[in-house]
């Protein structure tokens, strides 16, 4: 252990707090890594466009475009990452091989068999996403909302199909699969009707759960969203109607991804909220900058705050953390790995608080010491915990950081012909 380490640590015990048991506490709290990041959410059932109201912006050289590329790249990204992990699929990256294809309301659980061999091999669970966008049966931007019964019945069969292989996910890894339902369903200017796709979207999410899986292993989530590009008057699946629907089916959790609430809003702040009415809820961390442009996670003042409610609340067993951002404009390794750092780092710093004193002096109407004990953690010597935790865990710190993800770039990102 370095000097710096010792010293931090006697620095921190005066406040009650153990880093050694924070260390190995935070070791072994997952947090869900989407695939997406490594190809601009291409996947391999389309070839493009990227539609339902997001886009990634950016060409910078070496994305993946074949499954083993992408696996590559989650393996160099995840060496860089301290602590446990999960991978987070999107439906569209089914793995077809011998010239099979499988429309996405008929995808099957073998589809993926590839994508458990990888999670089982490096002992990691599987988080998923059924895929509502990016496919020709989105008519007039609506999918599970559409007042097309077909159009509709196909998204049901594919919200269907994706329980089916969540259960798989979760059987064969030994660990609850969080799958998570986000639609982008609305409209560009004022609607006629609010009410009728919203009827429409309860029903059809309905008839998805209808199919009788395990409701021990898999956690269904219902994501909310203020608006997309091409959305931007009206969105279906609103926050009113997720927490809604989440409070009023047995086993349903609201999803939060902190890029789809109004410029003013804070997720952090409806953290606490949730946890008085849910016994779980999901968190998509992302850096909104204006609106949901899923900007690499940052250690930012946002990110912190999320990960101070989180431990605050007692909420590492009851909330599943995922990250959610897509950019092209920076070698995506990079991103991947700065953004998984900057949550765990989050949640260090947060652990690093002792957050019964800050409620007691709160209680005590003791304001004036709460804020000169806010402010002095501030400056406590939080990187040498950070560096001993990248210590205890065998990855680089960050000094050392961008060297190995340079080396990368040079062996094989940049071969690769886009």
């Amino acid at each position: 252990m370095s000097t710096g380490y010792e010293e931090a640590k006697k620095r921190y015990e005066k406040l009650g707090i153990d880093t050694e048991k924070v260390i190995e506490t935070l070791k072994n709290v997952p947090i869900s890594l989407h695939c997406w990041q490594g190809d601009d959410v291409t996947g391999f059932d389309h070839d493009g466009p990227l539609t339902g109201g997001i886009q990634t912006t950016g060409n910078y050289p070496g994305r993946a475009t074949t499954y083993e590329e992408l696996m590559s790249d989650l393996d160099m990204a995840m060496s860089l990452m301290p602590g446990a992990k999960k991978i987070n699929l999107h439906a569209s990256y089914a793995i077809f091989e011998d010239g099979e294809f499988a429309d996405r309301d008929e995808l099957l659980p073998k589809h993926f068999s590839r994508w458990v061999s990888f999670a089982k091999e490096r002992s990691l669970g599987i988080d998923f996403n059924p895929t509502f966008f990016s496919h020709d049966m989105v008519k007039d931007g609506l999918t599970l909302t559409s007042p097309d019964e077909d159009v509709r019945r196909f998204w049901i069969d594919h919200g269907k199909a994706c329980l089916r292989i969540a259960e798989y996910f979760a059987k064969e890894t030994k660990n609850e699969c969080v799958m998570n339902i986000w639609i982008p369903d609305g409209y560009k200017d004022i609607p006629g009707d609010r009410l009728g796709p919203r009827l429409r979207y309860k029903d059809s999410l309905e008839q998805i759960l209808s199919y009788p899986y395990d409701k021990k292993l898999v956690k269904v989530c219902v994501e909310s969203k203020v608006f997309g590009i091409g959305y931007e008057s009206y969105t279906v699946g609103s926050s009113e109607f997720t927490l809604g629907f989440a409070a009023s089916h047995e086993g349903v959790i609201p999803l939060m991804d902190n890029g789809h609430y109004h410029p003013t809003e804070v997720v952090s702040d409806k953290i606490s909220s949730l946890l008085c009415f849910y016994d779980e809820i999901a968190l998509h961390i992302t850096r909104p900058v204006r609106w949901d442009s899923d900007h690499v996670v940052l250690f930012d003042d946002e990110t912190k705050e999320l990960a101070k409610e989180i431990i605050r609340c007692d909420g590492l067993n009851r909330i599943h953390m995922a990250l959610d951002y897509f950019d092209a404009s920076i070698n995506r390794i990079a991103a991947w790995a700065i953004g998984y750092r900057s949550l765990s780092k989050a949640l260090l710093a947060a652990m690093l608080i002792p957050h019964e004193l800050e409620k007691e002096l709160q209680d005590n109407g003791r304001m004036t010491e709460l804020m000169i004990l806010q402010e002095k953690l501030k400056t406590y010597p939080f990187g040498d915990i950070w560096e001993r935790y990248c210590e205890v865990c065998n990855v680089v710190d960050d000094d050392q950081f961008y060297d190995r993800i340079h080396d990368y770039e040079d062996r094989v990102l940049s071969k690769r012909s886009k």
